[in-house]
């Protein structure tokens, strides 16, 4: 044990993987469960909307929304996480990790069942009413991610703190999967009550008036996962890294862990103290001192996660194209609402098994054995050849015969990215920061990555568009084309590779050694050679 840790610490940094550590992984990956199914079940319902709201009988095609409602519908929830992250990251460091853990939690419930209510049934009202309860609902979600993060990361013990914050951020496989099963069971149990037409056939009698409850049903399914683990939530002790070094009561994180771990702790406030005099690290995060020790950190944590989601959130865009291509998806007419509710269900879901499910688990599985930095850097590596595999003879990929190709190399450049930058992004900001300021450096990140998703979502919603007038989707002005756009993915994910280089190996050290938060000198991290221990105080 360093002389400088606090014993209450190095005891959950040594303690055996225990129960405690499960029932912290599926508290915290419920939240993250319900954050996915939230974020991407609205994929799953927006063509079910056009043609509820939008269709107009006597054209040849069902309804769509305009691209600008369009926009805002899938956008708004991407918005509202990217504030909440900002915002409940920083309250997580001001007032505790547990406290405004249950905030966040209640606030996904009440807007998950609000945004499937809406107020008059004017295509207007119902689409502000959504965009409104999905802002906030996004805004809870927001505060999720760093709270999750750094909760598991300062409960976790060190040799397996990589698998268990990994864990909980696999999760939202599960959500995706969720997302599309639950939808599944919705459309289904639809179709067999009514037996519609297709469009082609009669486009009156192709949507019924009941079929405005199923997204509705799928939307405020979200509640459930969320309300499910609310208790539990609340009966959590606050982590003793934050009542410790941040509240600096060793006393009750002392008491709080003895319950956790079932062993007797002392409370070492001499030491505490001890620690705190020492300490000429109150430094806060706009200060010079922050930025010489983890000012390229910050960069690196941000830039990245940036960068994947730009790649990671355009694959929706692809999605569509791929799915009608290989034929998982007729065309919109030659279907009635339900059917295509249950098409975009399947392909979803299969996508989620196949290839998403499988990725997260790898870098469960690897990350305490590879770290963090490796499959980061690999990950990018094969994003990065795929993207351009796929643009550079793009031409060879939409004749018929190849299709098959194609989708196999689509999926494993996501296979990559779960199983890389995807999950790593999320990790290693909740390791490598004091605690004090863990949670508002994860926020930040993570709210960088969502500007990335904005971008990946809109920018290539656009940018992907065809470069021929005669061939854009209904709405929208010219665009570089999908082999331009995979090759400018291409090009984000080699950056990508390149601001890895800037983020530290997290692997086996303890928080407080990777923070400098118990080095003798505030001034100069001192290691020793090998296994970098800190020097004892």
């Amino acid at each position: 044990m360093s002389g400088g840790q606090l014993g209450v610490l190095n005891a959950l940094d040594v303690a055996k993987t225990q129960w405690y550590h499960f029932t912290a992984i599926v508290i915290a990956g419920m939240g993250f469960f319900t954050d996915a199914y939230d974020l991407f079940c609205i994929s799953l319902v927006t063509k079910l909307l056009g043609r509820i709201y939008y269709t107009d009988i006597t054209k040849p095609k069902p309804g769509v929304l305009p691209p600008n409602v369009q926009a805002a519908v899938t956008g708004v929830a991407l918005c509202g996480t990217l504030a909440g992250q900002l915002f409940f990251g920083w309250l997580g460091d001001k007032l505790g990790r547990k406290k405004v853990y249950g905030i966040t939690l209640l606030l996904m419930v009440i807007c998950s069942i609000a945004s499937g209510l809406s107020f008059g049934d004017t295509p207007k009202g119902v689409m502000v009413t959504l965009c409104f309860f999905r802002f906030w609902l996004g805004f809870g979600i927001g505060g999720d991610y760093p709270l999750s993060a750094t909760i598991m990361s300062e409960y976790a013990n060190k040799k397996t703190r990589g698998a268990f914050i990994a864990a909980v951020f696999a999760m939202q496989g599960f959500g995706i999967l969720g997302g599309g099963i639950i939808a599944l069971i919705v459309s289904s149990a639809y179709d067999h009550k009514y037996d519609l037409p297709s469009y082609q056939e009669d486009p009156a009698g192709s949507i019924v008036h009941s079929l405005d409850y199923v997204w509705r049903i799928i939307l405020m399914f979200g509640a459930v996962p969320a309300a499910l683990t609310y208790y539990w939530r609340m009966k959590m002790p606050e982590t003793a890294r934050y009542t410790a070094l941040v509240a600096r009561n060793a006393k009750q994180a002392a008491s709080d862990m003895s319950k956790v771990l079932q062993v007797e702790l002392e409370a070492e406030e001499d030491k505490l103290q001890h620690i705190v005099e020492k300490e000429n690290q109150r430094y806060g995060l706009f200060s010079k001192e922050f930025a010489k020790r983890h000012g390229l950190h910050l960069v690196g944590t941000t830039v990245t996660w940036f960068l994947l989601d730009i790649a990671f959130y355009s694959q929706n865009l692809f999605q569509k194209d791929i799915f009608s291509a290989i034929g998982w998806i007729p065309p919109a007419k030659e279907m009635n609402a339900i059917h295509e509710v249950y098409r975009i269900a399947r392909a979803q879901t299969l996508i989620a098994l196949c290839s998403t499910v499988p990725g997260y688990w790898f870098t469960v599985f690897f990350i305490d054995i590879m770290g963090r930095f490796a499959i980061q850097l690999m990950g990018f590596f094969f994003m990065t050849v795929f993207m351009f595999a796929l643009a550079i003879p793009y031409d060879h990929w939409t004749k018929k015969e190849n299709r098959i190709g194609f989708v196999v190399m689509y999926s494993l450049t996501f296979f990559f990215s779960n199983f890389g930058p995807n999950a790593t992004t999320f990790v290693v900001p909740a390791e490598i920061f004091p605690a004090r300021l863990r949670s508002t450096c994860h926020g930040i990140s993570a709210a960088a990555g969502k500007a990335g998703a904005i971008v990946g979502a809109f920018g290539f919603l656009y940018a992907a568009q065809s470069t021929k007038a005669d061939k854009v989707d209904q709405g929208y002005p010219t665009g570089i084309g999908v082999k331009n756009s995979l090759i400018v993915l291409g090009v984000v994910n080699f950056f990508g590779m390149l601001f890895t280089l800037l983020v530290p190996e997290s692997k086996g050290k303890s928080l407080e050694e990777l923070s400098g938060e118990n080095e003798e000198d505030g001034s100069e991290a001192v290691e020793m050679q090998g296994s970098a221990r800190t020097v004892p105080v």
